[in-house]
């Protein structure tokens, strides 16, 4: 089914959490690995608006729909950071403002040359770019979804698991915009499907690894991903992207954990 970016626009909501008993976690706090985990989730959710930043100076700002989505996308997952702030806060681990402008500013010149990067190599590809970076979401988006599915049922807390379903059902929807402009990108573009093979093959990494520290990309690998059923989730990622044109056999999140030695 095509997705209906006009429905999408006008249905778009921040994720709400304020109607949740969270008073819970105060007699049934969460343990440190899953709080380690859940602050990595956050930070990430509120880099949000950098990747925005970067696909802004590609060919992709130049489509109307692509751009209607990544407007609405970067306000849901900005409030996805807000509800795990909440949560953090709650356990007395304080995400403010100047916590985030520290991340950023710990990424050095790295962060202040990624724009110019990323629109000098898009704008040599051309529109095909716009395929890649769509491939791309997609990828990240079936990742955070499997994230937090994976943490709801392990830690089996019933506000945590909650709250973790509202933001992978928006996540939901984010993967099936992206998903559905993949395909049809790839498929009228062999060209396409050659440069989106070669980019996650060589430059995928796991969500966030760009920006966090590797030991907490471990952690949160080894925490979610972990064990047979961890594997099995990321195998399925895996074979959600090898189902788009040009990208059979891809295996790019196995890959990641066995770089870094997660158990399988």
């Amino acid at each position: 089914m095509a997705f209906d970016i006009r429905d999408y626009t006008r249905t778009s909501r921040a994720v709400q959490w304020q109607d949740l008993p969270l008073d819970e976690f105060r007699t049934n706090p969460l343990p440190p690995e899953t709080l380690r985990s859940l602050r990595y989730m956050c930070d990430v959710e509120y880099h949000t608006v950098c990747y925005l930043r970067d696909m802004l100076v590609t060919p992709s700002h130049k489509d109307p729909q692509v751009t209607a989505f990544m407007t609405m996308w970067n306000m849901e997952e900005f409030w996805h950071g807000e509800a795990l702030a909440e949560v953090l806060n709650l356990h007395g681990m304080s995400i403010d403002y100047d916590h985030l402008k520290a991340t950023r500013l710990k990424l050095g010149w790295r962060d202040k040359l990624d724009p110019i990067k990323q629109s000098l190599l898009a704008n040599v590809v051309g529109q095909d770019f716009v395929a890649v970076h769509m491939i791309w979401g997609a990828a990240n988006e079936w990742s955070a979804i499997t994230a937090y599915n994976r943490l709801a049922e392990l830690e089996r807390h019933p506000v945590l698991a909650e709250l973790l379903k509202r933001i992978a059902k928006q996540e939901a929807r984010h993967v099936a915009f992206y998903a559905t402009q993949a395909r049809d990108r790839l498929a009228r573009s062999k060209k396409a499907q050659k440069i989106a093979r070669f980019a996650l093959r060589k430059f995928w990494g796991p969500v966030g690894s760009g920006v966090m520290a590797e030991t907490e990309v471990r952690h949160v690998l080894r925490h979610l991903m972990s064990g047979p059923d961890g594997r099995r989730a990321a195998r399925s990622i895996d074979e959600h992207i090898g189902k788009m044109p040009g990208l059979s056999g891809l295996r790019i999140v196995e890959d990641a954990l066995e770089l870094r030695g997660i158990p399988a």
